[in-house]
């Protein structure tokens, strides 16, 4: 009896032995699972927040064309613009500043005039572009779906030249034929400055600035307008020199740089990112003056010394917009819309995007 009683005794002692060590593997198995499900559901959050992250910049990256198509006014055999645009496209700044939001490529388009320019933006053409404040003004009031970002210049000049054996003052313009730009900043400076000087009885003809030369060489018009280099050497070569916009601060030109709201919805911080490339490029370039004026000089096909003459680094503005740059901006305005070249008022304030 007794030794069958510790046969049983010892049995259930190695099965409770057995049972108690069963236990508690078990739970330490479950205890080590739940360690290894909790880790891993915090590696699985963090890892996924960072691929969150991850894939909305790669989304934001996305919806960003590689292409950029940028427009601005004039042709040359670089196909570049001047100012702090032209010179960080010249020397690559502005595409390394752009590379991190997906744009790899930068096409430029030089045009003959703004309102061939907004033409293109409108349709869909151009992404952002370059152009005199007229122009951009007068698309605006039409009802251009742009915004303004930035005014790089206050300081444009237009001249009025007279045919050779012409008319000697302005006042003898009056029942002449004048050839203008219709919708550019010229086109704004002689009406403005014909009705400053009380003239009245003209005639004025679109034509773009080749064609008025051919025709004032001609004698077929009296007067034309022309800004920069070209006009210098119109003057050089026995033109009539009738007046220019240095003379009269309120009908000086500006510039304007404007972008579709079709490409802002795709890159939203554009305009920041545009003025911060822009603004390293002007940097740069106020480090090497003397490089630059040869860079005008080619791409003018002028010398270095005219270059400095008609486009000083001075007008160049530090940042995209100034108060005076805008003061100017709102005359011409008013300008425009009071001799109804442009369709209606608007607020500055409504159009710029700072």
């Amino acid at each position: 009896m007794s030794r069958l009683y510790r046969e049983i005794t010892g049995i259930w002692s190695k099965r409770g032995r057995l049972t108690l060590i069963t236990g508690v593997v078990m739970i330490m198995l479950v205890l080590q699972a739940c360690g290894n499900n909790t880790g891993s559901s915090s590696s699985a959050a963090g890892s996924g927040g960072t691929n969150t992250a991850e894939a909305a910049g790669d989304k934001a990256s996305s919806n960003v064309p590689a292409v950029l198509n940028y427009g601005f006014i004039g042709s040359n055999k670089l196909n570049l613009p001047g100012g702090a645009e032209g010179w960080g496209l010249y020397k690559g700044i502005i595409q390394e500043e752009l590379k991190p939001y997906g744009i790899t490529e930068i096409k430029l388009t030089g045009f003959p005039n703004g309102p061939d320019q907004t033409e293109s933006l409108i349709s869909g053409r151009l992404d952002f572009g370059s152009l005199g404040d007229t122009p951009a003004i007068i698309a605006y009031a039409s009802g251009a779906k742009t915004r303004l970002i930035a005014q790089t210049s206050a300081h444009t000049v237009g001249y009025l030249i007279g045919k050779k054996d012409g008319p000697k003052t302005v006042q003898d313009l009056k029942g002449k034929t004048i050839a203008i730009q219709k919708g550019s900043f010229m086109h704004r400076y002689v009406v403005g400055l014909l009705k400053q000087e009380g003239v009245t009885d003209y005639k004025l003809v679109h034509m773009l600035i080749p064609d008025a030369s051919a025709a004032l060489a001609r004698g077929d018009v009296d007067a034309t307008t022309n800004n920069g280099v070209a006009a210098l050497k119109q003057i050089e070569q026995g033109y009539t020199h009738l007046d220019d916009a240095s003379q009269h601060p309120d009908l000086l030109g500006s510039s304007a740089t404007v972008v579709s709201e079709e490409y802002l919805a795709k890159f939203p911080d554009f305009p920041k990112v545009w003025n911060a490339a822009r603004e390293k490029a002007l940097a740069d370039l106020k480090q090497h003056e003397d490089e630059y004026y040869a860079f005008l000089a080619e791409i003018g096909d002028t010398t270095p010394e005219l270059a400095i003459q008609v486009n000083p680094i001075s007008d160049i503005k530090d940042t995209a917009f100034t108060d005076d740059g805008i003061k100017l901006l709102e005359g011409t305005k008013n300008f425009l819309v009071d001799e109804k070249l442009a369709k209606k008022d608007f607020n500055i304030s409504d159009w710029q995007l700072k």
